[in-house]
């Protein structure tokens, strides 16, 4: 009987691959699609007189919320993912493979215009960092993983 009663006891994690660049770029396309598609039907149903492409101020705060409540809600969800990562079967989560916070979905979604601001390297790094982080996962401490 080798076993302490009063120590903590601590799940093991069975260690899940990263994703890889390309079926990333694969789940934000499906992404991009999606949240066009509702932020068009939105802005069209609540913005008279609105033409596609057409960019003004209440165009430009749909698409942020649109955005918020896609990319935060589903990635910090019990799917770990938004319908572009569940169709390709990806999952965002901590180190450990845990889902994210709320907060911690909200900081990545902002890191990601940081990742587009320096010419889209933030988001190339996920092509040859160990991990597959691009510099959103790194500032908010996640992983994007093949379930």
């Amino acid at each position: 009987m080798n076993e302490v009663l009063d120590l903590p006891q601590t799940r093991e994690y069975q260690r899940m691959p990263y994703a890889g660049f390309w079926i990333r770029v694969g789940a934000a396309l499906i992404d991009s699609i999606i949240v066009g598609v509702v932020n068009f039907a939105i802005a069209k149903a609540f913005i008279p007189g609105y033409a596609f492409m057409e960019t003004n101020w209440p165009a430009t705060a749909v698409s942020l919320i649109t955005g918020i409540a896609y990319y935060v809600v589903m990635e910090s969800s019990e799917k770990q993912g938004t319908l572009g990562k569940m169709a390709l079967n990806l999952k965002v989560g901590k180190a450990n493979g845990e889902r994210i916070s709320f907060a911690n979905a909200l900081g990545r979604y902002f890191a990601k215009y940081i990742s587009a601001m320096i010419l889209f390297i933030g988001y190339m790094m996920v092509g040859w960092d160990d991990k597959k982080q691009g510099l959103h996962d790194k500032i908010a401490n996640t992983y994007v993983f093949e379930a």
